[in-house]
């Protein structure tokens, strides 16, 4: 079972991209960040043609998310408890043929101590208390998205330049640490990867070019899942294509 996660930023602009992408590369589960559009707007139609299921949960100009699958998904979530009525469209989950999946788009935060940055703090704690939770119910999950943190050093193209700033300060780090510490395993680093390998490049100063990215978009997996993966990878093709997303498609792949 192959399970992918892109931030497209804007799915009105990149859904040629994404149709193209899911032919080239036909993954069992696809989730979408970053979608922008409200419900009205969302292409369902051209996705199904495509093969794929689809639930999603969106907002004009700002956040959404999807869930495509080739199975229907069951028990489907579009709100992240503890958050009570916040309006950012940025949680969906289902269960596809037997595994829990969320799907996320974990909040910016803009800047460290910012108003933002504890919203996002706040944001990940209620996470972190589903997935206890949720853990407890359900042995196979995986947890998709972009997260907005690189998890260590090894994640940033120059860790000195980013030290304490949004996405890489020890208070985004350690509650990412909170999720995996619960048992859910970074599939990325399962296995021996070659330095470099980033996933989101600002759209400035050349930063795709020259390679200065961040690992942010990344695939995590309940124990039982972990085991059976047996390869998780960066799609780098579609940054350079025309008018790109900044994020690139990251998969996981799995034995049944």
């Amino acid at each position: 079972m192959k399970i992918a996660s892109w931030n497209v930023n804007s799915l009105r602009v990149r859904l040629e991209q994404v149709l193209a992408w899911l032919e080239a590369n036909p993954v069992d589960v696809l989730g979408l960040q970053e979608t922008k559009m409200p419900d009205e707007d969302f292409p369902r139609q051209a996705i199904e043609n495509a093969g794929y299921h689809v639930r999603y949960t969106g907002q004009k100009t700002y956040n959404g998310v999807a869930l495509l699958s080739r199975e229907e998904p069951r028990d489907v979530e579009l709100d992240l408890p503890g958050m009570g009525d916040d309006p950012q469209r940025r949680f969906i989950a289902g269960t596809v043929n037997g595994i829990r999946i969320y799907n996320l788009y974990v909040p910016n935060g803009q800047a460290v101590g910012s108003e933002k940055f504890d919203y996002k703090l706040r944001w990940l704690a209620s996470l972190r208390d589903l997935l206890e939770q949720a853990l407890t119910k359900h042995a196979k999950i995986v947890v998709i998205g972009d997260f907005n943190i690189a998890p260590a050093d090894a994640d940033v193209h120059d860790p000195q330049d980013w030290a304490g700033k949004i996405h890489c300060s020890e208070p985004e780090r350690a509650a990412l640490r909170a999720l995996t510490d619960l048992g859910l395993e970074d599939s990325f680093r399962q296995f021996d990867q070659e330095p470099g390998l980033f996933s989101w490049w600002d759209y400035r100063m050349a930063a795709f070019r020259r390679n200065r990215g961040l690992r942010i978009d990344l695939i995590l997996a309940s124990p039982s899942m972990a085991r059976t993966c047996t390869a998780s990878s960066i799609d780098r093709g579609p940054r350079a294509a025309e008018r790109p997303s900044d994020h690139a498609p990251v998969i996981a792949e799995f034995t049944p």
